[in-house]
């Protein structure tokens, strides 16, 4: 497929076999249905920026927004000259000109290593799904802004097309940004702000925001509403500060551009990790790894070990092997973000 009418035409060709699933769906889907149908045994399965599989992920996202009496609309982006991709935005009207972005990227990598992008980032899609159901019939004194960006996994592609085409007053106008990026699976829920040290912004940096003011107010709805909380910053390690995170998810443009960001992610950072103490390493399960020392919260050899404690973009990021490994847990660590995104909203963005 090539060019911008080819793109259209193989989405609306796909239309039938995402759609026919979703019109036989129940009313009000579970989040672990969507989870399902789009990572599971018979959903669509890795969504690769660009191809058939990301197409039908966006087709079906679009379904289930307008399922819910919304209206979505999207907007396409060059991957390179001959393929697009593009971002799904549905709005939840509020009573300023202010707007709170929630956003999720769709696309995963690819199927090689048996990765099916459950956790990343089905699991988080999944999420921004039940948290629209939830708000959309709240009076809401900001606009409630929710994206699903496509080829976050080349490049950032979807989130730096939507910052690029903002201009400063838009950008005044957003409140923040909360981003949803592998929300299952691992060890330990973080909430997370921008680095204070900027990411490469394109060479320029001037309007960077580490702002931890999001990220704090997120974890005060969460110390609020969980016992115990699930929650947390993670402690200071070596490059990354208490509760703080690099550029590498869809957060990282909008810091760049003065949004301040709050990003959810369930890893372990207390792991010594191939690259250290970086978050990379999502769990100790035993699975995950060739060996893992408890007492050095590391490989038993670090020369030998080739698994990692990885989940994202490997053989275990899929239903069949997650759901086995840590049972509950998928469904739990799902429902919790659910339910902490709506309590924030509700408390902080209603009348």
């Amino acid at each position: 497929m090539t060019g911008l009418g080819s793109y259209l035409g193989a989405s609306i060709l796909v239309l039938g076999t995402v759609f026919s699933h979703a019109s036989l769906a129940a009313e009000s889907p579970k989040p672990m249905d969507y989870l399902q149908d789009l990572a599971g045994e018979k959903g669509i399965g890795a969504r690769v920026a660009g191809s058939e599989g990301e197409q039908r992920a966006a087709a079906y996202i679009e379904q289930q927004w307008i399922d819910q009496g919304l209206s979505p609309y999207s907007s396409s982006f060059n991957i390179n000259d001959e393929t697009l991709s593009k971002n799904i935005i549905v709005d939840l009207k509020g009573q300023s000109d202010k707007t709170l972005i929630i956003a999720a990227h769709y696309d995963s990598t690819g199927a090689k290593e048996g990765s099916v992008g459950a956790t990343d980032n089905a699991s988080s899609v999944a999420a921004l799904l039940a948290l629209s159901h939830n708000l959309r019939n709240q009076m809401l004194t900001v606009n409630i802004r929710f994206i699903a960006f496509g080829a976050e996994e080349i490049g950032l592609l979807g989130s730096k097309a939507y910052v690029k085409q903002l201009s400063r007053e838009e950008l005044a106008n957003i409140v923040g940004m909360i981003n949803l990026d592998t929300i299952v699976g691992g060890d330990n829920l973080y909430i997370h702000s921008a680095h204070p040290e900027p990411y490469k912004c394109g060479g320029d940096a001037q309007y960077y925001s580490s702002d931890t003011s999001l990220r704090d107010s997120v974890l005060k709805q969460a110390q609020s509403g969980f016992t115990p909380n699930p929650f947390s910053k993670h402690p200071p390690f070596p490059g990354y500060p208490e509760g703080t995170t690099g550029g590498w998810s869809d957060h990282a443009p909008f810091a760049c551009a003065g949004v301040p960001i709050a990003y959810i992610e369930a890893t372990n950072f207390s792991i010594n990790g191939k690259d250290g103490y970086d978050g990379y390493s999502q769990s100790t399960n035993g699975a995950l790894w060739d060996c893992f020392a408890d007492d050095k919260m590391s490989a038993c050899d670090r020369e030998k070990e080739q698994k990692w404690g990885d989940i994202w973009h490997s053989e275990f990021d899929r239903l069949d092997k997650l759901l086995p490994l840590f049972g509950e847990r998928i469904e739990l660590q799902l429902q919790q973000n659910i339910q902490l995104l709506t309590d924030f909203v509700s408390a902080n963005y209603t009348q």
